[in-house]
């Protein structure tokens, strides 16, 4: 007797719909699972028995092959067992053999008592069941919410088999889960660190402002205790909200990854990350032998920092020149190709040598000048290429801790200016709707966005020949001067625009050239 369920897969963080077609034979007795599985799918085999057993249901005495289609795509993980057991029942008679399975997607995995376990990457694995034509989904408890996101597919919250049958069979039938978007916009809110809390440092407020504005990569060089942390982790409450398509995209690789709460439905904030400087580059970049994300593609749509930058492997650091222009990494393995998001923010944040006073008024630094070149020299120049503005942040005076400062601002009126300066950009660059920040303009972008008047130009030029900017930093600085006009609502990148974006680049020379 031949029975058809079906269900999803990962690749990457894509989904695509497995068909789990089971036949049984009633002369011979065992049970033989096919289709290119891995070690989680083939052990699916105890689970679907015990589950079975337990939910109060016969198992068939006969000869059951399933067969996960297609053959030749190789099938990862345990969201398989719940269809798995479905077509067995199917087949069996346990569901009814009138009723029709196609246009049902199930994933889940099996407990031994019959109950559904969350999986990681139910989102994604909604959203290609509802492309591939599927009008119902089934998923675990703890992962429904997750996957009513998705417009034009019903979904369903399953606790157990029992359930399952139950409604398939007619008897008792599940209540479809719905998503409120209202309550999605209701959801952020700048809670967590503010940027009233900063004392002092009223040039890097500015350049993280900038920064912001325009998503552009930004580097802190200080003291210990000057406040560089502390910035950078105010950074995601200046940014502008996710969109709802930006927190789908992020919470898809946030669900891969399995970093979803139970019963959590999307990521309703922008992502921090800030993995530890002995983090490997595989851990940063993404990959393993069943290709994973990473911290840059954790940080999608976000903030990716890295705090103590020198200390981190050079390897690691130097992982990161392609996915911060490319904005995606492809990890390649013998079986295929896996694509990766990074579209993110790099803060870094560095001592400028490693007892940390190099240059400061207040303390004497302890390092000889050949440890100081040593210190600094694990920093690449790619890297520092990379780097869109290079603050130098000084030591916090007692009198700028104490005394109240009028020109401090709370995060949400920054973010005000902030978003504003979003929508004028994307305003003129409304022909080209992939880009939402000046940050991603390309070299045709800049030709054709970044325009300077006369004097600007002169300026420009005159500064290309005494830095000795490669071509990458000529643009670099065009697209913060760029920012910078945005933020004083100016179609033209004047003089002033440009010598700014030019005094927040120049720190490397300082301690590099």
């Amino acid at each position: 007797m031949l029975s058809a369920a079906y269900s999803a897969g990962l690749c990457g963080i894509d989904g695509f719909p497995v068909t789990v077609e089971c036949n049984r034979l009633e002369k011979l007795e065992g049970f033989e699972l096919v289709g290119l599985p891995d070690a989680a799918v083939k052990e699916a085999k105890e689970r679907v028995w015990n589950a079975c057993a337990n939910s109060g249901f016969p198992f068939p005495y006969s000869r059951i092959t399933v067969n996960l289609a297609p053959a030749d795509r190789k099938k990862e993980g345990s969201a398989f067992d719940a269809a798995i057991l479905t077509a067995i029942f199917h087949s069996s008679g346990v569901i009814r053999r009138e009723v029709e399975l196609r246009g049902r997607c199930i994933v889940g995995e099996l407990s031994l008592s019959g109950e559904l376990r969350s999986v990681r990457g139910v989102l994604s694995m909604c959203l290609s069941a509802k492309e591939a034509g599927f009008r119902e989904f089934y998923a675990p408890e703890a992962n429904a919410a997750e996957a009513a996101v998705v417009e034009g597919i019903t979904v369903f919250a399953v606790p157990d088999m029992r359930s399952l049958v139950r409604h398939l069979n007619g008897e008792q039938a599940l209540a479809p889960v719905r998503c409120d978007r209202e309550a999605y916009a209701a959801a952020f809110a700048a809670s967590g660190p503010d940027f009233l809390d900063v004392r002092g440092q009223a040039v890097a407020k500015r350049a993280m402002e900038i920064a912001a504005a325009g998503g552009h990569n930004l580097l802190l060089i200080g003291p210990p205790g000057s406040g560089k942390s502390m910035l950078a982790r105010r950074l995601p409450s200046i940014l502008p909200p996710l969109s709802f398509a930006e927190a789908i995209e992020t919470t898809r690789i946030h669900s891969v990854a399995g970093m979803l709460p139970d019963g959590g439905s999307l990521v309703t904030s922008r992502p921090f990350r800030a993995p530890h400087h002995t983090a490997s580059a595989v851990s940063l970049v993404g990959g393993g032998v069943s290709p994973r994300p990473g911290e840059v593609s954790l940080a999608h749509n976000g903030v990716l920092f890295l705090d103590e930058l020198p200390e981190f492997p050079t390897l690691a650091t130097d992982a990161l020149r392609q996915p911060l222009e490319d904005r995606r990494v492809t990890v390649t393995r013998a079986s295929g190709r896996t694509t990766f998001p990074c579209s993110f923010m790099l803060v870094a944040a560095m001592n400028p040598c490693r007892c940390g006073y190099f240059g400061s008024s207040t303390r004497a630094c302890t390092c000889k000048p050949g440890e100081v070149k040593r210190y600094l020299s694990h920093v690449s120049g790619p890297i520092l290429d990379r780097m869109d503005l290079q603050i130098e942040l000084p030591g916090v005076s007692y009198e700028e801790l104490t005394a109240p400062d009028p020109q401090a601002e709370p995060s949400a009126v920054i973010r005000e200016r902030v978003a504003e300066a979003r929508t004028f950009a994307r305003g003129r660059m409304k022909e080209r709707p992939e880009l939402f920040c000046n940050a991603q303009l390309d070299a045709a972008g800049v030709q054709e966005y970044c325009r300077t008047d006369s004097e600007a130009e002169r300026l420009l030029g005159a500064a290309f020949e005494r830095l000795g900017l490669s071509a990458r930093g000529y643009h670099r600085i065009l697209r913060v001067a760029r920012t910078i006009a945005d933020l004083d609502r100016s179609e033209a990148i004047r003089a002033p625009h440009v010598a700014e974006a030019i005094q927040l680049r120049a720190l490397d020379r300082k301690y590099w050239g």
